[in-house]
C-alpha cells in the first residue's frame, strides 16, 4: 500500500481546519502523514493543527504563491502520494481517500482529483460552477488537464520531476496537469471522493479570484483572450442559466435574484480584467471554466461508504 501524505494549505482557518482533520481521521484508509502549510495565520489554525499531529511548515505572507506553498509542503512530505487539500474543505464519507487512491493503481495516472460540492453557505451560482466542473460520474482518463488542488492526489515522483510553477497567480494545478500529460501521464477524476468546499467570500474577493485565475490561464495558454463583449455575453448566459435552474429546483428566492447577478458579474468582470485583450478564446478548455453547465440538474450520486458525522463538531475546536 502506498503511503499518503496530506498537504494542507491554510491561512486563518480555525473555523474549518478541525472539521477537515476530523474527516481525515474518520477515513477507512487514513493519511499516513499530515502537513499544514501556514502562510501567516493570526488565529488558532496552527495550534489546532499541531494538537492533531500535523507537521507545521510556515511560509511568509510576502513569499506566498499557491505553487510555492505547495512545493514547500511537498518537500516536507515523505509519502509516495501527496493528498493536496484546502483547509476549508471536508470529506463527506469515510471511503473518500480509499476511492481517491484507486486510480494510482494504474502507473500512467499521475493525478487523481475528486468531486466538490457546496453546503448551505455556498452561493447558488457557485454551486452551478461546481456542477459544471465536478460531474457525478468518474472519468479515469479524462484527456484534458483540468484539475483542482482543493481536493487532489498527486504521485510524488511526478511532483519531484515537474514541481509546481511558483510564479503563477493561480491554476498551478492546471499547469501541472498540462505538463504531466505532455509527458504521457494521465489525469483521473473520481466522483466517489467528494468534499464540501466552503467558500464564504465577498464579491470583491470573488472578482479577484477569477481575475488572478485568468491571468494565470493566459500565462499557461498565451494565445487565449477574452473580449469585453464575450465576457458580457457569458455573464448574461450564465445568469439566465442560473435563474432557470434555480426556478426548477425551487431555489429562486429573493436573496438569490441579486446574488446570482452579483456573482456572475464579479466572475466575468474578473475574468475580463485578467485576460484584458481583444481576441475571443481559442482554447477548448476555456469552456470548462466559463461556459454554463447544460440545462440539466446536478443529478444524484450514491456515494460509497459511511457518511461522516459532523453534528457535534464545534468550529475552532479540536478535530476529535
Amino acid at each position: 500500500m502506498i503511503r499518503v501524505s496530506a498537504v494542507i494549505r491554510a491561512l486563518n482557518e480555525e473555523a474549518n481546519i478541525g472539521r477537515l482533520l476530523h474527516g481525515l481521521d474518520s477515513q477507512t484508509r487514513k493519511p499516513d502523514e499530515l502537513i499544514l502549510v501556514d502562510s501567516g495565520s493570526t488565529d488558532r489554525t496552527v495550534e489546532i493543527a499541531r494538537a492533531e499531529g500535523c507537521k507545521i511548515v510556515s511560509i511568509a505572507p510576502h513569499e506566498f504563491t499557491f505553487g510555492r506553498a505547495l512545493n514547500r509542503g511537498c518537500e516536507a512530505a515523505t509519502g509516495d502520494a501527496l493528498l493536496i487539500v484546502s483547509a476549508h474543505v471536508y470529506p463527506l464519507n469515510d471511503g473518500y481517500l480509499e476511492h481517491l487512491v484507486k486510480p494510482l493503481d494504474n502507473p500512467d495516472v499521475a493525478i487523481a482529483y475528486g468531486r466538490q460540492v457546496g453546503d448551505h453557505r455556498t452561493k447558488y451560482s457557485e454551486s452551478r460552477v461546481m456542477i459544471k466542473w465536478f460531474p457525478t460520474n468518474s472519468i479515469w482518463d479524462q484527456g484534458h488537464p483540468f484539475s483542482n488542488n482543493a481536493n487532489a492526489l498527486v504521485r510524488r515522483g511526478v511532483w519531484e520531476r515537474l514541481r509546481y510553477r511558483e510564479e503563477l497567480t493561480g491554476l498551478e494545478d492546471l499547469d501541472f496537469a498540462k505538463r504531466a500529460m505532455e509527458g504521457g501521464a494521465r489525469v483521473a477524476y473520481v466522483a466517489e471522493a467528494p468534499v464540501v468546499h466552503v467558500h464564504e467570500e465577498s464579491w470583491e474577493v470573488v472578482q479577484n479570484r477569477y481575475r488572478r485565475e485568468a491571468v494565470a490561464y493566459k500565462n499557461i495558454y498565451p494565445d487565449t483572450r477574452m473580449t469585453r463583449g464575450q465576457a458580457a455575453t457569458l455573464a448574461v448566459t450564465n445568469i439566465l442559466s442560473d435563474y432557470w435552474h434555480a426556478a426548477h429546483e425551487r431555489k429562486l428566492e429573493p436573496k438569490n435574484y441579486l446574488d446570482i447577478v452579483r456573482f456572475r458579474f464579479a466572475q466575468f468582470r474578473g475574468a475580463y480584467l485578467g485576460f484584458s485583450a481583444e481576441r475571443a478564446p481559442d482554447v477548448d478548455l476555456l469552456r470548462r471554466f466559463y461556459y454554463p453547465p447544460q440545462w440539466v440538474g446536478g443529478g444524484h450520486q450514491q456515494i460509497p461508504g459511511r457518511e461522516i458525522d459532523y453534528s457535534s463538531f464545534q468550529p475552532g475546536g479540536p478535530a476529535s
